[in-house]
């Protein structure tokens, strides 16, 4: 068996890094998914009640009673605000998907011994 030169071993441990780094921001991804989902639905849900009706909202630890357009406004700012953090981590996830690829590609080239294979940028 041949030994995997230092380089390869480098683009290795790259590699499982990107990996580690992708796992983390699809984690995240989902986490702020659930939670736009959740807002829009408690909007829906928001939406045929009358403006009088009796709403609660959690600030911090206490429960307070608020108007129904305070509260729509609420959940419109974090379904805004979710939905960036969303798109700011599909362009990471964008971008760290072509690393992978890139060096997974260099180090199969490198064990099939492909002479001239690309190196890490």
């Amino acid at each position: 068996m041949n030994q995997i030169s230092p380089k390869v071993q480098n683009q290795i441990a790259m590699l499982q890094q990107v990996q580690q780094q992708l796992q983390t921001i699809l984690t995240q991804k989902a986490q702020y998914e659930m939670a736009a989902r959740e807002a829009k639905r408690a909007q829906e849900e928001i939406k045929d009640l009358s403006d009088d009706a009796a709403m609660y909202m959690s600030v911090g630890s206490v429960m307070m009673q608020k108007k129904k357009d305070v509260v729509n406004s609420k959940l419109a700012e974090k379904v805004e605000t979710l939905e960036l953090r969303i798109k700011s981590l599909e362009k990471q996830e964008k971008m760290l998907q072509g690393k992978f690829e890139q060096l997974q590609a260099q180090i199969k080239a490198a064990l099939e011994g492909k002479p001239g294979a690309p190196t890490a940028a």
